[in-house]
Formats: structure tokens, sequence, C-alpha cells
């Protein structure tokens, strides 16, 4: 455990994840604190918050000490009479079971992301989240090269399972009911840190200048970085338990292995930038608009 003037740290994975102890979130909460919290999850990539008293209006005052909040979601509804918070509810058939980036699919994707557990299974339901800095640094230099150099095609439109349900297929119709493309650099430099990280994850779906097949191949390459055992830290929930993590250099997945029990979690997001290749250049909108009653700031 490693000591701050304001908390403890304690690291709850080899190379991402920390706990904070010593914070009671539902308080004021000092401006040096807020740095330092920043300072961690800048380094840690993931923060969980145990045995937090929260509701609805707490979480999204805790989240907007990190900047402007978003909406919800581009086209899913929020929680009634919220509409910054996005309920993630573990309905059969509309489980988000595959490793993903928030929002990838607009020009300014969320910067961080907050997670309260409120209805927990007594098994299962656990949040794995990735390094995807930790990932690109395993990349062997031909691979890291390459990747350098390439842009992909995010989309909220992609070939999905078939719906297992009528509630499932309904959510499936809402989360396209309007399409996005966006360009994005397929090594993603951090605005604050500087680190490079793999930009890929579930809503990346071709290699811009590479044919399908081509594109599939290569992503799954890259993907195969990003979830290998050692860049993965497991997030087991309680309820009252916060997640912050740093949406600019992660991923995260939920499995789906809690059978037909109830697991709900609120989640607020905070507004993010336009992404920044290597080579300087800014994502951008391919189909579609700019999002912009997602993502209230400037961009």
């Amino acid at each position: 455990m490693t000591t701050s003037t304001a908390f403890d740290i304690r690291r709850i994975g080899g190379r991402i994840g920390a706990e904070i102890l010593g914070v009671d979130l539902s308080g004021e909460i000092a401006p040096a604190v807020v740095a330092e919290i920043n300072t961690a999850l800048l380094e840690h990539k993931a923060l969980v918050f145990r045995d937090q008293d929260l509701d609805d209006a707490g979480q999204l005052r805790f989240a907007a000490l990190f900047g402007e909040l978003t909406t919800a979601h581009p086209t899913v509804p929020s929680v009634d009479g919220q509409p910054g918070i996005l309920p993630v509810d573990g309905d059969e058939g509309v489980r988000a079971n595959q490793w993903h980036t928030d929002v990838t699919f607009v020009r300014t994707p969320p910067k961080a992301s907050t997670l309260r557990g409120i209805v927990v299974p007594p098994y299962g339901g656990n949040t794995l989240i990735a390094d995807s800095a930790a990932a690109y640094r395993d990349l062997p230099e031909p691979l890291r090269e390459l990747a350098d150099r390439l842009w992909a095609v995010h989309t909220n439109d992609y070939d999905y399972a078939a719906p297992k349900s009528e509630k499932a297929a309904e959510h499936r119709k809402r989360f396209v009911s309007r399409k996005y493309r966006t360009a994005h650099p397929v090594v993603r430099v951090h605005p604050e840190t500087g680190e490079r990280g793999l930009f890929i994850g579930g809503f990346a779906q071709s290699i811009i200048g590479l044919s399908p097949s081509e594109s599939r191949d290569l992503l799954r390459i890259f993907q195969s970085y990003v979830t290998r055992p050692e860049n993965i830290v497991r997030v087991v929930w309680s309820p009252g338990d916060v997640v912050l993590f740093d949406n600019r250099i992660t991923q995260h997945y939920a499995p789906d292995d809690y059978g037909d029990l109830p697991r709900l979690l609120h989640r607020v997001t905070v507004a993010g930038d336009v992404p920044v290749g290597v080579d300087g250049n800014r994502s951008h909108v391919l189909e579609g608009d700019d999002a912009a009653h997602y993502t209230p700031v400037a961009a």
C-alpha cells in the first residue's frame, strides 16, 4: 500500500487497477483531493471506491468533479428523470458481454466513466477492465509501427448476434436508431500523459484501406494483446461500490455469467475530447452527426 496525503491507494492488479481507501464520496471533496484522485486515475487507469453511500445525485456530483458530463447515451434512454444516468441493466439478451471502450462510435467518446453498484448478483456479474497502454507496449516493434499508422472505423451499427428475445430486439433497434460511423486512430495518444494505447474494442469494425477479412485479422491480433490476463483487473462488485475508469486508455467487459439473476449498475460519463493519433491527426465523422446532444463540450 502506498500512502497519499489525503487517502491510501492499494493496487489490485499488476498493471492496472487500485482501490482508494479513506475517501467518502458522499461528502464534500476538496479540490486538492480531486487532483490526487485524478493523478491516481492517470497512473492506475481504474479506481475502486468500496462501500460508498451514494444516490444518483451523489454519483452525478462525484463524476462532475472530473469535467463536464455527457447525457446518458447517444441513442439509449436514460434513467427516468435523470438524463445523465444510463441504467446498465443485466436483463438477459441485452447484456454488453464484449470488450469495448464506451461510445467510441462518436467523434468525442467519454473521458471517463463511473459505475455504481445497485443490485449485484451473489455470484458472477464482475467487471473486467483492461489496460490498452500496456497492450500497446506488449506489441512487437513491427506491430507497433504498423498500428501507429492505422485508422479504424467505429460504428454502433454492425453485425450483432441475433436477439434472444423481443426485449433484446427492441434494445438493438434503439441502439442503432441513429447511426454513427467515425474514424479513429488505432493508436491514441493520451491527452494528459502522452501514453500511447490501442484504441479499438467492439465498436471498431474495420481498418481503413484494408479489406473486411484483413481488417478482422488485424483487429483480432491487436485485441488479443489488450485482453491478455496480465493486462486485466477484475472488479468484484458489492452494492454501493463505485468504479471510476479512464475511458481514453482502457477497455472493459461484463461477463454474462450470472444466469437469470438481476444486476443493475448506474453509469455516468464525463465528456471527452477528440482522439489524436501518433501523426497528430484527429478523429473525424464518416456518417451521422457530431453527437453534440451527447457531448456538450466544445471539441
